[in-house]
């Protein structure tokens, strides 16, 4: 998971709506269903993320795949925070992808729904979420082994939450890493560039990243860290 940095304020509309926000959670279901500005909120979302979906690092545009608005904290749970841009992130997943996929397989907010313990969930909004997580080989994301055992349970409630390890998400992550795998090896036995390699995946192209950024750059290690301080150190 990567920490994204909240910019700008999603528009004028949502702030607008932001200062009369709902007491309800009826009132926060109905008034977010009726905001007609979504597609705005949305393109600032896209930018600030990157391109990719705020839980699972997958590109929606390059599998095919819908995006939708999530709520950090359920509007059921703050109905205060339904409009408020620092809420708000971007998931992969329309209600569309829904009709198609198989219910094991959804991931993301479509998996969390309105369940939430702020005690436990570790959000993409904190700037050290990303050590919570460990991306394996097979394409499974466990808990980070040098965790204390408190903080290894919320990375396992923020996985089984956001079902992190949908099948769908093992299979996509398990052939990244593959090949990114045999790459490296390829450039270590031509003695080619890592940091060239790195760049591909680690350095914003088109203010996009390729997926599974977080992954990425746990298999690059030292070499990330130097490139992203150089070229890309909002990213750090």
């Amino acid at each position: 998971m990567r920490s994204i940095t909240k910019s700008g304020n999603g528009g004028y509309q949502l702030n607008r709506s932001h200062q009369t926000p709902p007491t309800t959670s009826d009132q926060a279901t109905s008034r977010w269903r009726s905001f007609g500005y979504k597609a705005e909120v949305t393109q600032y979302l896209l930018a600030e993320q990157y391109g990719l979906c705020a839980y699972s690092e997958v590109r929606p545009d390059q599998l095919g795949l819908g995006v939708h608005i999530e709520h950090i904290e359920p509007k059921s749970a703050n109905p205060a925070r339904t409009f408020y841009y620092g809420n708000l992130v971007l998931s992969a997943l329309s209600s569309d992808d829904l009709k198609t996929i198989d219910k094991t397989a959804v991931f993301g907010g479509h998996a969390k729904l309105s369940q939430y313990d702020a005690l436990l969930f570790i959000s993409c909004l904190q700037a050290d979420c990303a050590r919570y997580f460990v991306y394996l080989s097979n394409g499974n994301v466990e808990p980070a082994y040098t965790l204390e055992p408190e903080q290894k349970s919320k990375a396992q409630y923020t996985i089984d939450l956001l079902n992190l390890n949908s099948p769908y998400l093992v299979n996509q992550r398990k052939n990244w890493i593959d090949e990114l795998d045999e790459l490296i090896d390829e450039h270590i036995q031509n003695n080619m560039s890592l940091k060239h390699l790195a760049a591909i995946d680690l350095v914003p192209f088109n203010n996009k990243l390729s997926p599974f950024f977080t992954a990425t750059r746990q298999r690059f290690g030292q070499i990330a860290n130097q490139l992203l301080a150089i070229d890309a150190p909002e990213l750090l």
